[in-house]
């Protein structure tokens, strides 16, 4: 299997989706950035997928890292970000977002189990509200501390 097929649009993704619901498999939905993979995103994914049976991970595009990070980043384009994110054993399908907010992507998966690292509480979670509106659960998990896209660029940065 090629990683990149892991890699799908919205519209490409939802048939797989419908047949893992079908069979009773549980979805789980994340989101992020995932600019510069470090420990704490590959500890945070594995912990994620193990809340259920299949782990969907929103990735922000390019032009949304920048709107939210500043406009030098990421560091690492999406399509590189998407083919590691794919790579993952435990990450099933990875769906690039462009909007402010994966509200739309949650709203249109309808995961059973929407995941967040534990800097969030289920109430700041978005996409919470409609996840338990529907039968859903919001969970956070816990995250390795001292790893961050930030403070590894920072150190970076420093160490020249």
């Amino acid at each position: 299997m090629h990683t990149a097929s892991k890699i799908k649009t919205l519209a490409e993704a939802i048939p797989q989706l419908v047949e893992w619901k079908t069979s009773g498999q549980r979805i789980v939905f994340t989101n992020g950035c995932f600019d510069i993979v470090h420990l704490g995103h590959v500890d945070y994914l594995e912990k994620a997928r193990n809340l259920g049976d299949r782990l969907v991970l929103g990735l922000n595009t390019d032009a949304s890292v920048s709107r939210i990070k500043g406009p030098l980043r990421p560091v690492v384009n999406e399509y590189a970000r998407a083919r590691l994110m794919a790579s993952l054993a435990f990450v099933d399908t990875v769906i690039l977002f462009d909007e402010p907010t994966p509200k739309e992507l949650i709203e249109s998966i309808n995961p059973d189990i929407l995941v967040k690292g534990d800097d969030y509480t289920v109430e700041t979670i978005v996409g919470s509200d409609f996840v338990l509106g529907n039968g859903g659960e919001v969970k956070t998990v816990p995250l390795v501390q001292g790893f961050s896209t930030s403070a590894l660029i920072e150190k970076i940065k420093t160490s020249f």
